[in-house]
């Protein structure tokens, strides 16, 4: 959804506990860019509808969101000059189901722990959101 030269996306920081320790949903897009599962809203669907739409359709999980967490992301778009993109992160939690990268969007789907993760991502931003979900999850819901 496109207004005032703003794009609105959103999408989850998605994991998994294994062992008693989360490992999260690293998406590698077909640019070869690491991010978390998100794209653009589309009609009157609310943040939380894209990002479970979104989720889904590049990887394939219907995973369960977790209350009183949000974090965003903005950012100029480099390809469309005058534009911003602001992008609403949720957490969301996902137990089996298989991993199934979109083809012709999504190039691989990883799942790493926590340290292993934070060294796929370009951006600080993106690093800033992945140590809140893990602080969030840490603190506030312990395993």
């Amino acid at each position: 959804m496109i207004m005032n030269n703003l794009e609105r996306s959103c999408g989850a920081i998605v994991f998994t506990r294994k062992e008693g320790r989360p490992l999260f949903v690293i998406v590698r897009e077909m640019a070869g860019a690491y991010s978390f599962p998100k794209g653009h809203m589309e009609g009157n669907e609310t943040e939380e509808e894209t990002a479970r739409r979104e989720i889904f359709e590049e990887t394939g999980l219907r995973p369960r969101f977790l209350p009183g967490f949000t974090q965003q992301d903005e950012y100029d778009l480099a390809e469309r000059p005058g534009f911003r993109k602001r992008v609403t992160y949720f957490l969301a939690e996902f137990e089996g189901g298989t991993l199934a990268p979109r083809p012709g969007e999504i190039r691989e789907i990883l799942l790493l722990p926590y340290e292993q993760a934070l060294t796929y991502f370009e951006h600080e931003s993106t690093r800033r959101i992945l140590a809140a979900a893990n602080d969030f999850l840490t603190v506030v819901h312990p395993v």
